[in-house]
């Protein structure tokens, strides 16, 4: 156990701290107590910008995760309302506002992320999904403003980091941006009288914002309330968690298959192999510890462990078993398994052929062409297993193997088969 989880007494923080996702508390000593004394309700809230999470989430998730394991019941706040303001938190540019139907379409898209992860139902630890629509959208101006509003300092507000930030740089920073904390403010102080929530749980991006929560519930319901956040995570080698050069690691099945999601993983590096399957698995310490212990070629199966445990939160541990069985058979065997992800292109465009740059970009291996014939000049990109050389060289239908795909790879670990339709 870490030194900062021998200074808790209740099962869940001990834990939350032992597994290095302990960031900050506003009140530790406090918060400790009324986990050792009572079931504890908390929340953490994802805005629909997008149709699916991403990785970055993940450590979030866990959490709500964690909480419902040591006994404690979790609120899932999907930002309906939020997400038409958007957060600006240490953002340089303002989030393009999304219409309605987009928000409505992205909760629907992310609402099935959580099945995995935790038991809903109606259970006293059970987990309740909510949308902060349900009272925001419902939300009077000029009374919102008398009962909610008079409780904010502007003078503090200003005072937050997120917002210095913005100003400092002299950044564009709206009136509607500048309400995202009120709102989410008033989320918490909603979710105390609706479910006697007492904890929001977050990034440490989000700090201020917690804190605005607390004080509003404090003014208005004369209650104490807890934030708890975890730490930025950031790789071994300094990059931000979950960065690639192909883009977000989504955690939706239909935007990085559970083969692309296990390969992530996968692909840890060496260092951070003992702290993230501490971070993203349930594995228990001892079982962590030996395998962090693992030197060379060894490590290896540390990281595809790593890369189950993950793979089978998200996705289920069917999944993760036919990702893993798909790894080792194009790694291990070097044939075209069945689970790569694939790719579908008009037969049509292969009768006439095309660059095979342009169809390494097209298929996802690639940020752009370019990219894909400086890997082709350094021998890192292959056509049915065969090194290009030629930046110009062209895929038809000649190239469709009897599998009837035609397989592209990128370096080692990273294969699409390509399928005319």
């Amino acid at each position: 156990m870490t030194s900062v989880s021998a200074e808790f007494h209740s099962r869940f923080l001990r834990s939350f701290a032992a597994r290095g996702t302990y960031g900050d508390c506003t009140n530790p000593t406090g918060l400790d107590a009324l986990f050792e004394s009572e079931p504890v309700t908390a929340y953490i809230g994802f805005d629909c910008t997008a149709p699916s999470l991403h990785v970055g989430h993940a450590l979030q998730i866990m959490t709500l995760r964690r909480l419902q394991q040591a006994g404690h019941r979790p609120i899932v706040v999907l930002g309906g309302g939020t997400t038409k303001v958007g957060d600006p938190s240490f953002r340089n540019e303002a989030r393009p506002l999304l219409s309605e139907s987009q928000i409505e379409a992205n909760k629907r898209a992310i609402l099935k992320t959580f099945q995995n992860f935790l038991i809903f139902g109606e259970g006293p630890t059970d987990a309740v999904m909510v949308d902060n629509a349900e009272w925001l959208d419902h939300l009077e101006y000029i009374p919102f403003l008398r009962e909610i509003g008079r409780h904010f300092s502007l003078g503090r507000m200003l005072s937050m980091e997120s917002v210095k930030a913005k100003l400092d740089a002299d950044l564009p920073f709206s009136f509607l941006e500048f309400n995202y904390t009120i709102m989410q403010a008033y989320d918490f102080l909603e979710l105390y009288r609706r479910y006697g929530c007492r904890l929001q749980a977050s990034g440490s991006d989000q700090w201020g914002n917690i804190v605005n929560g607390i004080d509003l519930a404090r003014r208005v319901e004369n209650v104490q309330l807890f934030g708890l956040t975890t730490p930025l995570i950031t790789t071994a080698s300094g990059a931000k968690m979950g960065k690639t050069a192909s883009g977000a690691v989504w955690l939706n099945s239909d935007m990085r298959s559970p083969y692309e999601y296990w390969q992530f993983w996968r692909n840890t590096e060496d260092a951070d192999v003992g702290r993230f399957l501490r971070m993203f698995t349930d594995l228990q310490e001892d079982e962590i510890g030996r395998l962090e212990r693992l030197q060379g070629v060894e490590l290896n199966q540390s990281k595809k462990i790593l890369a189950t445990e993950a793979t089978a939160l998200c996705h289920g541990r069917k999944s993760a078993s036919e990702a893993a069985e798909t790894a080792r058979r194009t790694f291990e065997e070097g044939v075209i398994a069945a689970g790569l992800p694939t790719f579908d292109i008009s037969r049509d465009e292969l009768i006439s052929g095309i660059a095979v740059a342009s169809l390494a970009h097209l298929a996802g291996l690639t940020s752009s062409t370019s990219e894909a014939r400086r890997y082709i000049d350094g021998r890192g990109l292959r056509v049915n297993d065969a090194t290009l050389t030629d930046t110009k060289a062209r895929a038809g239908l000649l190239d469709v193997t009897s599998d009837g795909v035609i397989k592209l790879s990128l370096g080692r670990k990273k294969h699409v088969l390509v399928r005319p339709v």
